[in-house]
């Protein structure tokens, strides 16, 4: 199949952080581009759930960016 070149505006920390995170998965950010463009196309769609939370959702997403009511814990308790 044909390649073409495009262009995308994405904020600059997050492409850095994403491109070490590719690279420790043997990928680069083309090939991920690619990955995702095929699950749009094979599920007609994003290839995740995309929707509003609900107001207990949001509620907790504040107070974790306030840190309210977050605890410390640990990677290996949550596995």
């Amino acid at each position: 199949m044909a390649k073409i070149q495009t262009s995308l505006r994405i904020e600059e920390k997050s492409l850095k952080e994403a491109k070490v995170i590719l690279n420790s998965l043997g990928m680069n950010f083309s090939e991920a581009v690619n990955v995702f463009t095929s699950m749009v196309v094979q599920t007609k769609g994003l290839p995740f759930e995309v929707k509003i939370p609900n107001k207990l959702t949001s509620k907790v997403i504040q107070e974790a960016k306030l840190g309210v009511n977050v605890d410390e814990f640990s990677v290996d308790e949550i596995r």
